[in-house]
């Protein structure tokens, strides 16, 4: 593994994506709507595969397979979110306005450093990418198709969890209401667990590669950010303030992130 190849690898995607988010804070400001930073942190992790895809030095089948991965995932989750956040953009998200009114009196400044860090977080999860793309073996690993076949299972379910919540959405008569049909009947968060299982097999597939074990950090972040902090705590705690009593039934009544099961 070429230190150097490291270094500048990384050095073009932190460029990249603090280039990206200081123009999306510069649009954010404009438009009062600190939201579209989701948007653009799914689509920065194509944006590093193309940088991988173009300037790494691992072996090409194996490139363009996790950059494929990568792209598709990314371009699908980012494109969803702007569907969603780009209907409504002039009414910022809940949990945003939230974050506004505790930064205040001075909220752009800190969502200003809150957008870099983002995309200091997008490079930082891309480690598996790094790995894996540097790695010059021409034999594919039985890791590689597993975490690929993992991958597959993790974004359709992602896509069907998107969908299924977009589709209630949709129903004016359920305005108002909590989405409790198809996979969201078993978990509050069914979305968040795919995105997690994703990571999961990235860091699968990094296993076929030298120092494929310290892909581990992508999954575990993501983990943390899910249980703990950005995810399911704020979620919820918007769901609350907007929904009330009918979200508390419906939490009593789900997991609050493995899909398949049901509480009784």
């Amino acid at each position: 593994m070429d230190n150097n190849s490291i270094f500048l690898l990384v050095l073009y995607s932190l460029i990249a994506c603090c280039s990206i988010m200081l123009l999306v804070w510069v649009w954010a400001r404009k438009i009062k709507n600190a939201g579209v930073v989701d948007i653009f942190w799914s689509y920065n992790f194509p944006l590093i595969a193309i940088i991988l895809l173009l300037l790494a030095p691992g072996f090409e089948t194996r490139k363009i397979l996790i950059c494929a991965m990568v792209i598709i995932a990314g371009t699908r989750l980012g494109t969803h979110l702007a569907i969603r956040i780009t209907r409504h953009l002039d009414v910022e998200e809940g949990r945003y306005q939230q974050l506004r009114k505790e930064w205040s009196p001075n909220p752009d400044r800190k969502f200003f450093w809150f957008f870099q860090f983002q995309a200091v977080s997008n490079v930082l999860l891309a480690v598996p990418f790094f790995i894996i793309t540097l790695n010059t073996s021409t034999a594919l690993s039985p890791f590689e198709y597993a975490g690929a076949g993992l991958w597959l299972i993790s974004v359709s379910g992602e896509a069907i969890a998107d969908a299924q919540l977009a589709a209630f959405k949709r129903d004016a008569g359920n305005k108002g209401k909590v989405c409790d049909k198809g996979l969201w009947g078993y978990s509050r968060h069914p979305n968040y667990f795919f995105e997690w299982l994703m990571w999961a097999s990235y860091f699968i597939f990094a296993l076929g590669s030298p120092y494929g074990y310290l892909a581990v950090i992508s999954p575990a972040i993501i983990l943390y950010l899910l249980l703990k902090v950005t995810g399911i705590p704020a979620t919820e705690e918007q769901s609350i303030r907007s929904k009330g009593e009918a979200f508390k039934r419906y939490q009593q009544k789900t997991s609050a992130f493995i899909p398949w099961f049901k509480k009784v």
